[in-house]
């Protein structure tokens, strides 16, 4: 149901919900919480956790998380949170929980929650111990990267929940891996005809009219150039290309991400579960 300012999601009085919650931003983490209610963190990026409960969760760029929501207050309304973090604008949106059998409408203002407070986010991200590395989606972190990189590869699952296992095939001895390439990823910025790019390696990335997978597979020349991306950085001026990297099928590859921006830069490895180890 919608109200004229506000999404309603129903909920009956004694019963629990999952909630499944995703942060599908480029920049902003973000701070989700629900007035009077207790979110018990259950599974994050396809793996169960160890659960344990929270009044708001941050949640970072890529980030999805699952929460089992109980509705035990007093039957009314109550405000879903989210507002923005470690901006120096904090932006806030609202949502209703309503119980069906609600008394009255929300009462007083939203819930307040952590705005730049960053210990607040790394002692919450400790006690989830599955950090903020996980699956297929990295964050880089401005000016605390060297705090959140202690924590990286420390996370505790829940072995008696049903559902997917870290590396089900079983585990490698990871420092007897030998990798045979190690490429480095740097994101800068720059003008390119008049508007603000982003890129790569100095490289930002421009779309071909034809997929690159099917010019991959039909074999059509002229759609990409392999190579077209240094494996490192340049140092040179950001310029348009569309860029692809080769590497060999099955090989260990150690990939290195930098960010020398002066803002938070989201990866996304696509299709691949992968392995922070520093």
């Amino acid at each position: 149901m919608r109200e004229i300012n506000n999404v309603c999601f129903g909920a009956h009085a004694g019963k629990t919900y999952r909630l499944r919650i995703s942060n599908v931003g480029l920049e902003n983490s973000l701070n989700f919480r629900i007035q009077n209610h207790k979110l018990k963190l259950v599974e994050v990026e396809g793996t169960h956790t160890v659960q344990t409960t929270y009044s708001s969760l941050d949640v970072h760029v890529g980030q999805s998380y699952s929460v089992l929501v109980t509705a035990d207050q007093p039957a009314q309304d109550y405000y879903i949170v989210v507002s923005s973090r470690f901006t120096s604008t904090v932006l806030t949106s609202t949502a209703i929980l309503r119980y069906s059998n609600s008394a009255g409408p929300v009462s007083g203002p939203p819930p307040g929650g952590p705005t730049i407070q960053i210990d607040w986010s790394l002692n919450q991200a400790r006690s989830i111990r599955y950090l903020l590395f996980l699956s297929n989606s990295l964050l880089l972190f401005m000016r605390y990267a060297v705090k959140l990189r202690n924590l990286n590869g420390c996370f505790r699952t829940n072995l008696t929940a049903s559902g997917p296992r870290p590396n089900p095939q079983g585990s490698y001895h990871y420092g007897l891996i030998n990798t045979t390439r190690t490429i480095i990823l740097s994101s800068s910025a720059g003008i390119v005809n008049g508007k603000q790019r982003y890129g790569i390696n100095s490289v930002s990335y421009l779309a071909p009219d034809t997929p690159l997978k099917l010019a991959d597979y039909f074999k059509i020349s002229g759609v990409f150039r392999v190579g077209s991306i240094s494996d490192r950085p340049t140092g040179g001026g950001i310029y348009l290309d569309t860029s692809v990297l080769q590497t060999d099928y099955r090989t260990f590859v150690e990939i290195v991400i930098q960010n020398d921006e002066d803002v938070i830069q989201s990866y996304h490895l696509d299709g691949y579960s992968f392995f922070v180890v520093g």
